[in-house]
Order: structure tokens, then C-alpha cells, then sequence
């Protein structure tokens, strides 16, 4: 037996046994060899499992995050590195752009803070121009025209407002031309009572409604409907005692075909001495408003009723408010206005002083 001092390395081959025991040593080694190999690659593998855990894990809490609506992920270094790799992330573009034209690209499309009242920060714009210029231009160009028409509309107003409207129409012969004639002698002294139609004195339906108060057919595009009129409670009496104070005018947003007919019906004493329609209105930014500086009436004598605010927007100070009716049995409202309207039919003064309390004086 052959003593040798023990070798620097682990494996039998150190010792010389002969030919067999070479044979055998080499098989050791080859067994040992792909024993070391197996070990090292499951190291390996477990450390790179455990780094993808640690991406994934981190990616899905950034993912969690961005669903709950935090602005913030705390993740590690590590993790952030590992998520790059991952498909879910979006890959780095393969061609940054300069900075010149990174900078330019922003500049060009981000609108200045309170120019449309939108949070910016938020706010993506897509642009099809090449140019940052042209598109800032005329981006520029459509924010400033919508101000202007916003902002003429919003002038237009007022000054209407601050005028009372916009004053007795002149006729094609240079004269001034109202809406309504001139006073008949028997409304001498009186004050103007402006009347809405529909959904203040009535409810016209085209669809048949349960015991209508009358059916009225009119012809519209060569067909003839029936609209179904109910009236409002207390209606008649209204219309009755309003015309022995006031001068009574009808002032409608509806077309003289249908309007007309149905005040045939509703008013069959002529209570009502005079009718406008659609075409006597003002259609100022989409809404039909009646113009009471139109018709040729002191306008400090002046009172109107209607449903809508928008049909008396130019003259808020001469209205009587009255909510809109459909088929309520129970309304009162009508009834309730006749002791204040014989009052204020009999007042002297500003009837704007009177409906509007907190109005000291109007020029």
C-alpha cells in the first residue's frame, strides 16, 4: 500500500492504484463532475427564481397602487431594475429624441394654467402637426375665438340687462314700430299684464290624456293633430278678473297655429286684448325671451308671469314668478296671485320697486 499525503483536491484520481483503479477513478469523476454541475444550476435557478419574485412581486404592488389612485410606489432598487426586463413594462424606445425636440414637443402642447379651466396636469393632447409651433398657433387661435364669442355673449347680456332690452323695433319706413298697437281707450290708466301660455295658464299634450278639457286640431307639414289641452285650476276665474284690471297680453314662444286656436277656447269673453307668438320673440343665444321693451308700454308699468326665467332674463325686476303646471288638480297658484295682482294693479309707482324690494331706485 502506497502512503501519499493527502492532495490539495478532493477527488480519487490522486491515488495510483493501477489500471483498474484508474478505470474506476474516472467514472468518480464524471460522477462527481455532473454532481457539481446539477448543484450549481440549481443554485442558479434558485437564485434567479428568487429574483423574479422579487420583480413580480414589486410590479404588482406598482400595479395595485396605480388602480387605488396612489401617486407613489415604494419598491427597492432591486426590484425596480427587474421590472424593467419584465413584458409588462413598456420597452425603451429605440430612438431617443434630442433634447432640443423633447423639449420642444412639450412646450408646444402644454396650454398656460386657467386658459380653459382644465387641470393640465392630467390632461393629454394628441397633435397631428409636425410643428410645435403650428399646432401651439392655432390651438391658440380656437381657445381665443371661443373666449371672445363667451365673453361678447356674456357682454351682450348684461348690457341688455342694463338697458332693459333692446328698445321698440323700427319699421322699414325708419318709424318706430311695437310689438303691440296703441292703448285702446277702455285700458286707459291700466298697467300691462304680460301672460305665458303653455305650463302656466295650460298643458297641451299631443298624446291623449284622460278627460282633456278640449281637443284642438291643428295642422302641421299638411297633417292635422289633435293636441289634448288641460287647464290649469282656477284658470278662467283669472283670466276673468285680471282683464277688468289690467290690459291682458298673451305672450307665447309657441307658433300662432296652435296658440291661437287654443286661446279661442280658453278665452271666449276676450279677456286677453292682445296675442303674441313666436315671431314677436327674441331668440338670444338659443331661448325665446320676450322682449317687454318691445311692446310699446311704459316699462315701469309693466308686469309679466311666466314659467321660465329665460323668457324674462332681459327684465327680472317685472316678474312674478309661477311654477311650471302639468296636471296637478290641487294647483293653487293662480288663486293664490289675486289678491297681490289687485294690489299691485292699483299701486302707484315702479311696479320693479315693488316686485323687487331690495331695488332702491332704477334709472
Amino acid at each position: 500500500m502506497f502512503c501519499t499525503r493527502p492532495s490539495a483536491r478532493e477527488h480519487d484520481i490522486d491515488v495510483d492504484e493501477g489500471a483498474t483503479h484508474l478505470v474506476v477513478a474516472e467514472g468518480q469523476v464524471e460522477e462527481e463532475t455532473a454532481k457539481r454541475v446539477a448543484r450549481d444550476s440549481e443554485k442558479q435557478h434558485t437564485r434567479e427564481s428568487s429574483t423574479v419574485t422579487t420583480g413580480q412581486g414589486a410590479r404588482i404592488s406598482a400595479l395595485v397602487a396605480l388602480l387605488d389612485g396612489e401617486t407613489t410606489v415604494n419598491a427597492s432598487p432591486a426590484a425596480t431594475l427587474d421590472a424593467d426586463v419584465d413584458i409588462i413594462v413598456p420597452p425603451t424606445p429605440s430612438r431617443l429624441l434630442p433634447v432640443s425636440e423633447t423639449d420642444g414637443l412639450t412646450s408646444g402642447a402644454v396650454q398656460p394654467p386657467g386658459s380653459t379651466g382644465h387641470d393640465i396636469s392630467v390632461e393629454q393632447r394628441t397633435h397631428t402637426s409636425d410643428s410645435a409651433e403650428e399646432s401651439d398657433g392655432s390651438f391658440t387661435e380656437e381657445d381665443a375665438l371661443k373666449d371672445l364669442l363667451r365673453v361678447d355673449a356674456e357682454a351682450e347680456e348684461q348690457m341688455l340687462i342694463r338697458k332693459g332690452g333692446m328698445g321698440i323695433p323700427m319699421g322699414p319706413d325708419g318709424n318706430p314700430r311695437p310689438l303691440l298697437p296703441p292703448i285702446a281707450p277702455q285700458h286707459q290708466g291700466r298697467k300691462c299684464l304680460v301672460l305665458d301660455l303653455d305650463e302656466t295658464l295650460v298643458h297641451s299634450s299631443l298624446r291623449p290624456v284622460p278627460s282633456p278639457d278640449y281637443v284642438v286640431p291643428v295642422e302641421i307639414e299638411a297633417y292635422w293633430h289633435n293636441f289634448y289641452v288641460l287647464k290649469r285650476p282656477g284658470v278662467d276665474s283669472f283670466l276673468k278678473r285680471m282683464g277688468e284690471i289690467y290690459e291682458v297680453v298673451v305672450f307665447t314662444a309657441s307658433l300662432s297655429k296652435y296658440a291661437d286656436p287654443v286661446l279661442d277656447r280658453l278665452d271666449p269673453d276676450r279677456a286677453v286684448a292682445h296675442r303674441l307668438f313666436r315671431e314677436s320673440c327674441y331668440n338670444h343665444r338659443g331661448n325665446y325671451v320676450k322682449d317687454l321693451s318691445q311692446l310699446g308700454r311704459p316699462i315701469a308699468e309693466t308686469i309679466i308671469i311666466d314659467n321660465s326665467p329665460a323668457s324674462y332674463i332681459f327684465h327680472p325686476h317685472n316678474a312674478v314668478p309661477i311654477s311650471s303646471w302639468f296636471n296637478d288638480q290641487h294647483d293653487t297658484e293662480l288663486t293664490d296671485l289675486f289678491p297681490f295682482l289687485a294690489d299691485l294693479g292699483s299701486a302707484s309707482g315702479d311696479v320693479r320697486g315693488i316686485l323687487n324690494v331690495s331695488l332702491d331706485s332704477v334709472s
